[in-house]
């Protein structure tokens, strides 16, 4: 057995516990666990330890082996793993002080949302990059300095902001600043409230017509997965998910093995915030479930329901990964609608229950709306109904 040296040394067999657990490779456990030996080693010479770790220094041990001509791709990936693996090990690493802009603000920002505000992870994990982002952009690799901070610096960053993205994501970055500001006045880091200087962006609401597609459209998306497969397996099941229940891209990233109660034929669905529901499961979603438990979803510790087909076996880590389902999906049917995500097929079941008689509350309930006004928009795809309602045009042909 080779002998490890440096900080590193008590931690190289749980971590190589860990990568088995997760599904890589003996070939490429290999290579991970050597590079950590050569990392805790040069952390040795560098005279550093484990609770001085950060993405700094990763950083630093990367710069050192690219100029000697021994980087590899991987490496940067591998000895982030390694760093959460210590964080969930319980060891203390500086992880959060691992620049400017991560810092002693941003961890109390974290916390007043959690425990003040009550917000949960997955709003947490939106508004903290985008208050990261501002103050990079502001302070760029110095030292954050809230009492440098004046107005113009905000307006003048949301108007070179919104230039780039969507309304939607500008909304989201002016909903973060807000929070932001709102927590600095409390803390009593600044004397003016600089929420009250983020401008809003014009949003109307109902403006739009919900994008959808025809029910053969979605029957040739389901069509197109190749079920021989794990991955088409996978697939097939999480768009089955999307289609059929009209469920959202984050509920099916947070479904676990454990939200599926077989005997009574229900799934517990994890919805925003709190808030969890309780639906029934069709037979033919549910034998799709099934089969991809038998067939496509690899053999692993984590609860999550849908998982990587290639190692670490793990749960997503966003929606993105449902989305990106779909878009495979749509580029193999050849269809070119102007929404491409997960809530596409959300839209387009609301679309087919209204057209086939369903109330609102019915459409209601079964998107899991916690109002009946946001289900409302879908009566815009009502064409017949909204005719008996237009009134001829002045000055048109009686």
């Amino acid at each position: 057995m080779k002998e490890y040296v440096g900080p590193l040394k008590p931690f190289v067999d749980s971590f190589e516990t860990l990568l088995l657990d997760q599904g890589y490779a003996r070939s490429s456990i290999k290579e991970k666990i050597q590079l950590v030996a050569k990392f805790s080693k040069w952390l040795r010479q560098q005279h550093l330890e484990v609770n001085e770790l950060n993405n700094q220094v990763i950083e630093k041990f990367i710069k050192y082996k690219r100029e000697r001509g021994l980087i590899c791709r991987c490496d940067f990936g591998t000895l982030k793993s390694l760093l959460q693996h210590l964080e969930h090990s319980n060891v203390t690493c500086n992880v959060a002080n691992d620049g400017p802009i991560v810092d002693h603000i941003e961890k109390g920002f974290m916390q007043y949302l959690s425990q003040e505000r009550g917000l949960s992870a997955a709003t947490l994990a939106n508004y903290i990059p985008r208050v990261r982002h501002f103050l990079a952009d502001r302070f760029h690799a110095g030292a954050i300095q809230i009492d440098k901070l004046n107005p113009s610096d905000v307006t003048t960053f949301i108007l070179r902001y919104a230039q780039t993205v969507k309304r939607k994501t500008v909304k989201l970055m002016l909903t973060s600043l807000r929070a932001f500001f709102r927590y600095l006045r409390l803390r009593g880091e600044m004397e003016a409230d600089f929420a009250e200087f983020i401008p809003t962006v014009a949003d109307w609401r109902l403006s739009d017509i919900p994008k959808s597609l025809e029910a053969q459209q979605v029957e040739r998306l389901l069509s197109s997965c190749d079920q021989s497969n794990k991955v088409g397996q996978r697939d097939y099941t999480i768009l089955l998910l999307l289609t059929r229940l009209g469920l959202r891209g984050g509920e099916i990233v947070k479904m676990t093995l454990d939200d599926i109660h077989w005997e009574a034929g229900e799934l517990i669905i994890q919805g925003k915030g709190p808030r969890k529901d309780r639906i029934p499961l069709p037979w033919d979603v549910g034998e799709a479930l099934v089969t991809y438990l038998q067939r496509g979803r690899p053999v692993c510790s984590t609860r999550r329901f849908f998982v990587r087909t290639k190692a670490p076996y793990q749960g997503f880590s966003s929606s993105v990964a449902i989305c990106n389902v779909v878009r495979r999906a749509l580029l193999r049917t050849q269809l070119q609608p102007p929404c491409k995500g997960a809530h596409l097929l959300r839209h387009s079941l609301a679309t087919q229950m209204l057209r086939k008689g369903a109330s609102l509350s019915e459409i209601s309930e079964i998107l899991g709306h916690a109002s009946q006004n946001t289900t409302a928009i879908y009566t815009k795809v009502d064409m017949v109904a909204l005719r008996s309602l237009a009134h001829p045009w002045p000055g048109g042909v009686v």
